[in-house]
């Protein structure tokens, strides 16, 4: 039994010591951390630990690395990653509402739970619009012009009103003259239109 033994250790020992056997552990090491790290030197590093452990701990260095090596493999961590974003954006893709969070379609204006806003109608190809939208996708309303015209106009104190009675002293000035001078000249013409009354003498004494 003890020669069995031995002749078992033996053998283990010129496996271990065979260099051949190291050398291609080594490059085991260095394809596989390839296959498991995305940066260029730690292959390099994983075989040099291999080749340079004694004989002694030749076993020890394989067994170590074994635990220490990523788990994942590229290749693995990339699949995963891409079916999280598909996820990922299959859960965004699902319209709620931004109140209550509940699902609603896409072509509703307003959300049958809490009667929430969802879209608007455009004015001009009545098509549905988002609320955020600055003008129609569809014909291209523009709806901040009309807004903002709007907004200038409440900014000023008595809005339309106001700015009729901004307008230039002078303008109002003028404008006055030239309607007293129509007045005038219409009745000068109106007076000269008229015939003289005849001059009549008076009737002769008997």
């Amino acid at each position: 039994m003890d020669q069995i033994l031995q002749t078992i250790g033996k053998a283990f020992g010129d496996v271990v010591n065979n260099p051949y056997v190291q050398l291609a552990a080594a490059y085991w090491a260095f394809r596989d951390m390839q296959l498991r790290a995305e940066n260029p030197l730690v292959p390099y590093l994983a075989a040099s630990f291999i080749i340079v452990s004694t004989p002694l701990l030749f076993p020890a260095a394989v067994f170590v690395y074994r635990i220490v090596r990523p788990q994942e493999k590229v290749g693995e961590v990339y699949e995963r990653t891409l079916a999280e974003e598909a996820l990922l954006a299959e859960v965004e893709a699902v319209k709620t509402c931004p109140t209550c969070a509940r699902r609603v379609h896409d072509e509703w204006i307003i959300c049958p739970t809490c009667r929430t806003r969802l879209n608007r109608v455009c004015p001009n190809c009545s098509r549905l619009v988002g609320l955020d939208w600055s003008l129609c996708a569809w014909c291209g309303k523009d709806f901040e012009r009309r807004e903002v015209a709007a907004a200038g106009l409440a900014q000023i104190p008595g809005g339309r009103d106001a700015v009729r009675e901004s307008l230039p002293a002078e303008a109002t000035a003028v404008a006055s003259a030239g309607r007293t001078s129509l007045r005038g000249t219409g009745s000068r013409g109106a007076t000269r239109a008229m015939p003289p009354r005849p001059t009549t003498d008076p009737l002769p004494e008997r």
